[in-house]
């Protein structure tokens, strides 16, 4: 439009003023002017109004395509939530119903044990219904034979541990007591099996002495009684009695002596009798240990160690050992004193059994009586 404007205006330059110019086309051409520059600006208008309307279109076109694809990925996760509840919700119903199951099954287990628990209360009673019936009735011909067994065993043992002081060989009687009392058909003994029990319990707790083990000891120590070195003289002893000729010949024929005890110096230098004194009281100890004699068997053990000091040589490693020995074994108790509870089984046999026989009914009225000629 600017180029058709600059070459109407041209040929206008080059027109002389004095010619007229009509008015009807100078009136018109404006006019035609204008036309064409509004309808071009119309269309562009209506161009640019149609691409903006298809732009907001096919914006609104995809703005709504991802809302639709927002809405579905959406609904497919409130799908998938709810399909998990859904899923959950029928596990939580099989667990409820699994657990009502349980309760029930519960509910018959209690009531089962109830049941069960009622007849052995009755079972209960009617055992000791028994049980008291049983205590009331008389002692039998084998129950009394079972209960003199018992006893003696029971006095057996004891008396061997007053004795002797032998914890085993009473531990042994009343273990064989109390496999008497178990065959008896009476309850009311019961308790007595268990006296016994706690008498054996505290006669094993005893610290005796251990008499194979002592005499072991006490063997060895005479097996070894070759070896011990004895004593060394005194120095001064042996120089003074150098042999000299007169004493290489007449030594044989002629003996002097001082007047020390004779049998004083043989016990003293003599190893052979040193060594069986020493062996001696070793069996002198023994014999003690054998007896249970605890004065006999620390007066042994002293005069042996007296003889082991005074004839053996101290220092050597043999009569180190022996002595450490002797010591070990005067530290032995041979007879301790008996448990508190030591004969506790015994009364109360007894004593059950003098309650059994108050029960018993009077014979001496079915017994006839014996006549006046015959007393």
């Amino acid at each position: 439009m600017r180029r058709m404007s600059e070459n109407e205006t041209e040929p206008e330059a080059h027109t002389p003023i004095a010619e007229p110019i009509p008015t009807t086309a100078t009136a018109s051409t404006p006019m035609r002017r204008r036309g064409v520059s509004w309808t071009g600006i119309a269309i562009v208008l209506l161009l640019v109004i149609a691409a903006l309307a298809w732009w907001w279109w096919h914006a609104r076109q995809l703005e709504n395509g991802q809302r639709q694809l927002a809405q579905a990925d959406l609904q497919q996760q409130v799908d998938a939530r709810v399909a998990a509840l859904t899923r959950s919700t029928e596990q939580a119903q099989r667990e409820v119903e699994a657990l009502r199951a349980r309760l029930d099954d519960g509910n018959r287990v209690n009531q089962s044990l109830r049941e069960q628990l009622l007849g052995l209360s009755e079972r209960a009673r009617l055992v000791e219904d028994a049980v008291a019936n049983l205590a009331d009735k008389r002692l039998t011909g084998h129950d009394t034979m079972l209960l003199d067994e018992a006893e003696m065993l029971l006095a057996l043992g004891a008396e061997r541990y007053q004795l002797f002081h032998d914890p085993a060989a009473t531990i042994a009687a009343y273990r064989s007591a109390d496999s008497v009392l178990a065959a008896l058909e009476d309850p009311a003994f019961s308790t007595v099996r268990q006296s016994i029990s706690a008498e054996i319990e505290a006669l094993t707790q005893l610290k005796s002495a251990n008499v194979e083990a002592t005499s072991a000891s006490l063997s060895a120590l005479r097996g070894g009684a070759d070896a011990l070195p004895p004593a060394r003289r005194d120095p001064d002893t042996a120089s003074s009695g150098q042999p000299t000729h007169w004493w290489a010949v007449f030594g044989d024929v002629v003996r002097v002596r001082t007047g020390e005890d004779t049998a004083a110096l043989m016990q003293r230098h003599d190893a052979a009798l040193a060594r069986q004194l020493f062996v001696l009281d070793l069996r002198e100890v023994e014999a003690a240990l054998l007896a249970r004699d605890q004065a006999r068997y620390s007066a042994a053990l002293a005069e042996a160690l007296a003889e082991l000091k005074r004839d053996f040589d101290p220092e050597a490693a043999a009569v180190k050992q022996a002595r450490s020995t002797l010591e070990g074994l005067a530290a032995l108790a041979l007879a301790p004193a008996p448990p508190s509870v030591f004969g506790v089984a015994l009364k109360e046999l007894r004593n059950l059994r003098a309650t059994h026989a108050l029960r018993l009914p009077a014979r001496a009225a079915d017994t006839p009586k014996p006549l006046e000629g015959q007393q």
